[in-house]
């Protein structure tokens, strides 16, 4: 069970946005993103905040860190460790049927992500059997991608996507981003993609632009 931090902005949320953190961080390094993503427009809602477990990673000499799967050494054939991204799909599929037990129907629940925690957020929200308010994906890459399409779930074919890039990013190069875009393009989905003068961080252009998507979504749903 996962390790998570709520924040509601008023009683009896309506809606939950689940944010996945990245390499090395926690749950807590977005509580200053939720202050700037109020979204009071749509009504109370639950900011989902979860830490990824503690594991060794290849690709930092195994140091202990958090991290939602494994990296394995770039000179490899690839990048990320199926067995533990499939291990992290189950508990962020937990996340979004808790909510859902909460009380939080799944066209009102918002999947989002940076780096690891996009790739978490594309991989686990196009092969969610329950249909979300949409998936936002900031700087990051779409994993197993051979076997997406195969994957899939129909519930999540016609969910909107917001794919966020710096277009100066030296960890996740832009150029992965774009290949994801144009990957699920190529699938059918609705994407709408965004680049931003930044490294790999987040900048108050990216999260306004985020808010209004956001925002939309939820009031559709």
């Amino acid at each position: 069970m996962l390790i998570t931090q709520d924040i509601e902005t008023g009683p009896n949320p309506t809606a939950s946005i689940i944010i996945l953190h990245g390499l090395g961080a926690d749950g807590s390094d977005f509580v200053p993103f939720c202050g700037e993503l109020t979204l009071e427009e749509v009504g109370p809602v639950r900011f989902v905040l979860p830490s990824a477990p503690v594991r060794r990673v290849s690709l930092n000499n195994g140091y202990p860190m958090q991290a939602w799967y494994d990296i394995l050494p770039v000179s490899g054939p690839k990048r990320e460790d199926e067995a533990s991204l499939r291990e992290a799909h189950v508990q962020v599929m937990w996340l979004i049927e808790r909510e859902m037990a909460r009380g939080v129907p799944a066209d009102r629940i918002v999947l989002m992500g940076f780096s690891q925690g996009c790739a978490m957020t594309l991989m686990t929200g196009l092969r969610c059997p329950h249909k979300l308010a949409g998936l936002v994906a900031m700087s990051g890459y779409l994993p197993l991608a051979d076997t997406t399409a195969a994957e899939r779930h129909a519930a999540n074919q016609h969910t909107p996507i917001f794919m966020a890039h710096g277009s100066e990013d030296d960890v996740v190069s832009i150029t992965r981003g774009a290949a994801a875009r144009d990957a699920l393009v190529a699938l059918g989905y609705d994407v709408s993609w965004h680049s931003y003068p930044m490294d790999h961080s987040l900048c108050m252009a990216e999260v306004d632009d985020i808010h209004e998507w956001v925002a939309e979504r939820l009031r559709l749903a």
